[in-house]
C-alpha cells in the first residue's frame, strides 16, 4: 500500500496494549495512531483521529468491546474492526459486528500476520469512489433530483424506513439510509447523536440535560429539540467544547 494503515489499539490492560502495539509496529504498512484503555476513550479518539482499523478488546469495564463496536459502526467512516480477546466464546457475537477478524490472547504472530494481510487486502480493494468528497447531496423528489449544499443541512432524522433531511429553509424525504447519508457527508462536520439522528455540528446551539444521562440538542433556527443518547454525550461534548 502507498499509505500506511492508521490503527488504534484498545485494551484496558496496559501490558496487552503494549504487546499488540509492538507486534503491529513490525509491519511497514501499519501506523499506530493511538491507544485507548476504555470504550469511551476509544470513541473520542476515533472521532478525532479517524483510524482505518481498530483492534478492540472485548472484556472491558463500563463499556464492553461489543458495545463500543456498535457505536464505532455508527460513525461517518466506520473503521474495520479486529476483536482481540482471551475468550473464544465471543467469536459469533463479534462477527455480528462486521469484524474483519478475531484474534486470541496470547497473540500468535503467524495468525496476526494473516490478520494484517486480510486488512491490507480489504483496504486495497476499496474503490476510489468511496473516498470521493461530495459537493452536493442529491435527493430525489417527485421524479426530480434536488441538489442540497451539505453546509445548509441542519440534521437528518430516520423514521419508518425513510430519512428526512432538514435544511435551513425546508425538509426533504429520501429512501437512502442514515448510514449511507453519513458516508456521503463524511467530509463535513456531521455526527450521529442517536440511532435515528445525525446532526451538523456547525448548527448546534445548545445541549441540555434531560433524563437518565441523556441530553437534548437545540439547533440554530429550529424550535424542536433533538435527542442525544447517553452513549454519545461524552463524545459530543469532547468535540464541541474547547
Amino acid at each position: 500500500m502507498n499509505q500506511k494503515i492508521r490503527v488504534l489499539v484498545v485494551d484496558d490492560e496496559q501490558f496487552n496494549r503494549e504487546e499488540l502495539i509492538y507486534l503491529l509496529s513490525q509491519y511497514q504498512s501499519i501506523e499506530i495512531i493511538g491507544e485507548a484503555d476504555s470504550g469511551e476513550s476509544c470513541l473520542v479518539q476515533a472521532m478525532r483521529k479517524h483510524p482505518e482499523v481498530v483492534f478492540l478488546d472485548i472484556e472491558m469495564p463500563v463499556m464492553s468491546g461489543l458495545q463500543t463496536a456498535e457505536l464505532l459502526l455508527d460513525l461517518k467512516k466506520p473503521p474495520l474492526l479486529v476483536f482481540a480477546t482471551a475468550y473464544p466464546d465471543f467469536a459469533v457475537q463479534a462477527f455480528r459486528y462486521e469484524a474483519i477478524d478475531y484474534i486470541l490472547k496470547p497473540y500468535d504472530e503467524d495468525l496476526l500476520e494473516q490478520t494484517v494481510q486480510r486488512i491490507e487486502k480489504k483496504l486495497n480493494t476499496t474503490t476510489e469512489l468511496e473516498h470521493t468528497n461530495v459537493n452536493k447531496l442529491g435527493i430525489e423528489v417527485e421524479g426530480e433530483v434536488i441538489y442540497i449544499d451539505p453546509n445548509d443541512i441542519l440534521y437528518l432524522h430516520s423514521e419508518e424506513k425513510q430519512v428526512k433531511v432538514f435544511t435551513k429553509t425546508s425538509d426533504f424525504v429520501t429512501k437512502k439510509t442514515l448510514k449511507e447519508l453519513e458516508a456521503r457527508l463524511s467530509s463535513y462536520p456531521f455526527l450521529r447523536t442517536h440511532k435515528s439522528y445525525v446532526v451538523n455540528l456547525d448548527h448546534v446551539s445548545r445541549l441540555t440535560p434531560w433524563f437518565n444521562g441523556a441530553y437534548n440538542l437545540s439547533m440554530k433556527g429550529k424550535d424542536e429539540q433533538l435527542p442525544v443518547s447517553r452513549n454519545y454525550v461524552k463524545t459530543l461534548r469532547e468535540i464541541l467544547e474547547l
